[in-house]
């Protein structure tokens, strides 16, 4: 793994004028001595300026071009060792526009795994593909421990969630020699304090979330680059975590931030009912710290990166706890619930299918009450598992038939394919679930990764449906 400037791995990096692609840019540059970057980015002048900031880094090259154009991507892989793929199309802009986001997170999933299959040495070049922990959807106390394996559901509304999926499948069975699918969690980086979108009000207060650090997701990406990575590593499928002192409430979260912006309560921002119930995302992990184990990246606590993030901020930030409350609630906060993907838009639309999502019913929206009746959100601290349909105990090289039939069966369905060879988890076997779909997917693919029918998992209205045959899924559908 060489280049033209010495013995250095060469790293290709998409999604590079993002937050966590720029943290990426950055811990790479202190590594010039060992590793180049090739960063691919669309030729516009955000991007353009979001990159400026690199200008002088010396193991940096600009690929300018567009992820769903294969030829491209194809020219950029033939030059590199190692796929980052951060890069993709994420919420808010996913869910406005739901076909992009699939013709670009799908599409350059594609592009990548084609591009390393028509090298003369696919095993050459590695690929970390990222997912997200929107794929698992709501798990509001009390299932909100979650591990890689949990049935994978995405929230209502949400086309990221959907289009990620799609890609994992895509990954983990290719068939390339080498790859990891890392997903990725909440990141908390100096933006998220000045975020003004609707989507804030989805995010119930009484959810949780293990959040991470821009600064070591980026120090987990280099480390994944470096020689010394374990061989257990590749093949795998890992939630990305901040670990025990990352595991928040969205209540804590939410007095946190305010708490540092000088705001003394953050329930004169809000009314109470603007908040949903449900229909979003997140976990605390009991698997996140497997990842750390094998390729260890973790430095930040909460308070450093919130320390960061309000030195960071602008003044206006900073100072919002010297602003009138009513100010920011009748002129900022509320105006943002009553837009389009806002909470009170759909109420005050009677939208019937996002009141749903959101909050269960109207009923159950009308029943929320004010602040008097409010209580801090106390999620359990003890990790609970869920069960995954077989014996975990078993390595999966010697998974059998039985063990196959046995998952299938919790899912509601049967493994159709009759003959497989013992010890192969990557080829795809045929599958059918309770509702007749036959779907291709590896072992791999179900027993570790969580998959099962792409059809049904498509259909998230459906899922109280399909929990009455899926006892594996019926464990988080009410979550």
């Amino acid at each position: 793994m060489t280049d033209d400037r010495g013995d250095r791995t060469r790293v290709l990096l998409t999604g590079a004028t993002g937050n966590w692609g720029r943290a990426a840019l950055r811990e790479f540059s202190k590594r010039a001595d060992r590793m180049t970057v090739l960063a691919f980015a669309m030729p516009t002048d955000r991007d353009r300026a979001a990159l400026a900031e690199f200008d002088g880094m010396e193991n940096l090259e600009v690929a300018w071009g567009d992820l769903t154009d294969a030829a491209a991507v194809a020219a950029c892989v033939r030059r590199i060792d190692i796929v980052l793929h951060v890069g993709a199309i994420v919420s808010p802009l996913a869910d406005e526009q739901p076909e992009l986001a699939h013709r670009v997170n799908v599409g350059s999933m594609r592009n990548i795994i084609a591009a390393v299959k028509a090298l003369p040495d696919p095993a050459a070049v590695a690929v970390v593909g990222v997912g997200t922990v929107a794929q698992t959807g709501n798990r509001n106390p009390p299932h909100h421990w979650g591990r890689v394996g949990d049935p994978i559901r995405v929230s209502q509304f949400d086309e990221y969630g959907q289009s990620k999926v799609v890609a994992e499948r895509l990954l983990v069975d290719s068939g390339l020699p080498k790859w990891a699918q890392l997903r990725q969690t909440g990141i908390f980086h100096p933006g998220m304090l000045e975020i003004r979108d609707p989507i804030m009000t989805h995010s119930p207060f009484g959810a949780v979330m293990e959040w991470v650090s821009a600064e070591d997701s980026a120090r987990l990406l280099a480390n994944v680059c470096e020689p010394d990575v374990p061989d257990e590593f590749w093949g795998g499928i890992y939630n990305i975590g901040g670990g025990d002192g990352w595991r928040l409430a969205n209540w804590e979260l939410q007095t946190a931030i305010g708490g540092a912006m000088g705001v003394r309560d953050i329930r004169r921002w809000y009314d109470r009912n603007w908040f949903a119930t449900g229909n979003f995302h997140g976990q605390w992990y009991a698997d996140s710290d497997r990842l750390e184990e094998i390729v260890p990246f973790r430095r930040d606590t909460f308070d450093d990166a919130l320390d960061r993030a309000i030195a960071a901020a602008p003044a206006s930030v900073r100072s919002a706890g010297r602003v009138p409350a009513w100010i920011v609630k009748h002129l900022v906060m509320k105006p943002l619930t009553r837009k389009p993907r806002g909470t009170m838009h759909a109420i005050a639309r009677r939208d019937e299918a996002e009141i749903a999502a959101h909050f269960g019913s109207f009923e159950a929206w009308e029943a929320i009450g004010d602040w008097s009746t409010f209580e801090d959100p106390q999620p359990s601290r003890m990790p609970t598992l869920l069960d995954h349909g077989y014996d975990e105990h078993t390595p999966p090289p010697e998974w059998t038939s039985h063990d196959y039939a046995t998952v299938a069966a919790h899912r509601g369905g049967a493994l159709l394919t009759t003959r497989f060879q013992r010890g192969d988890i990557a080829s795809p076997l045929t599958w059918c679930c309770g509702f007749d779909h036959e779907f291709a997917a590896s072992p791999r693919l179900v027993l570790t990764g969580g998959h099962w029918c792409p059809a049904c998992v498509t259909d998230v209205a459906g899922y109280a449906r399909q929990a009455e045959r899926n006892t594996f899924l019926a464990q988080v559908v009410d979550a």
